[in-house]
């Protein structure tokens, strides 16, 4: 096949989330034979990100300036939506529903993965409300059990500062058939059924 920067650039894109070696290379090969419109501004990108982005020292966000644009701006909604990672943060801002603010935690408890409050930014988020209550906090965890442990655990802590809680509804999702739901997702959408 290629020499070795030829493999290390398909094992580098390899190693990236819902790719595997056959779709590495194809990207590889299609690269390189369009080197001065994709390869170089692919590389020019990867470099521009690489010294410029950080972590938004408030919110954990992804950003080029610190703090990050939602942060800085003085239009968003005074209420905190507390995020188990960047990725979901991004999910809510490209469905344009929500104008508020952010907290990112950076993953949520696992007892079998030994992650406790501590390795979480549950300390930075306390801090941040000391300094300014907001109107509301939206825990916005992801269905499964870690998730389910962290929002609980979340809301026990944040009981003191007298701040209004709410977690995002779960259940039957738009165009889904009932019989193609697990049991958990039906017994959660029957318990947080309201009136018509």
């Amino acid at each position: 096949m290629g020499g070795p920067e030829l493999e290390r650039l398909i094992n580098h894109f390899a190693r990236l989330p819902g790719l595997g070696p056959r779709s590495a290379r194809r990207i590889v090969l299609k690269l390189l034979r369009e080197r001065e419109t994709r390869l170089l501004p692919l590389a020019q990108a990867l470099e521009a990100a690489a010294s410029s982005v950080r972590t938004c020292t408030q919110c954990g966000n992804l950003d080029s300036c610190d703090p990050c644009t939602i942060c800085a701006s003085p239009s968003r909604e005074r209420r905190i939506c507390v995020v188990e990672s960047v990725a979901d943060l991004w999910a809510l801002e490209r469905a344009m529903i929500y104008n508020g603010l952010y907290h990112v935690l950076g993953g949520s408890l696992s007892a079998l993965a030994g992650r406790g409050p501590q390795d979480l930014a549950i300390p930075a988020l306390l801090a941040r409300l000391e300094r300014a209550p907001p109107e509301e906090i939206i825990l916005a965890m992801p269905a499964t059990v870690d998730g389910a442990a962290t929002g609980h655990y979340l809301a026990e802590k944040l009981k003191r500062f007298a701040i209004p809680i709410s977690r995002l509804a779960q259940g039957v999702p738009m165009g889904g058939a009932l019989e193609a739901l697990d049991e958990g997702t039906l017994a959660t959408a029957l318990r947080a059924r309201r009136l018509a």
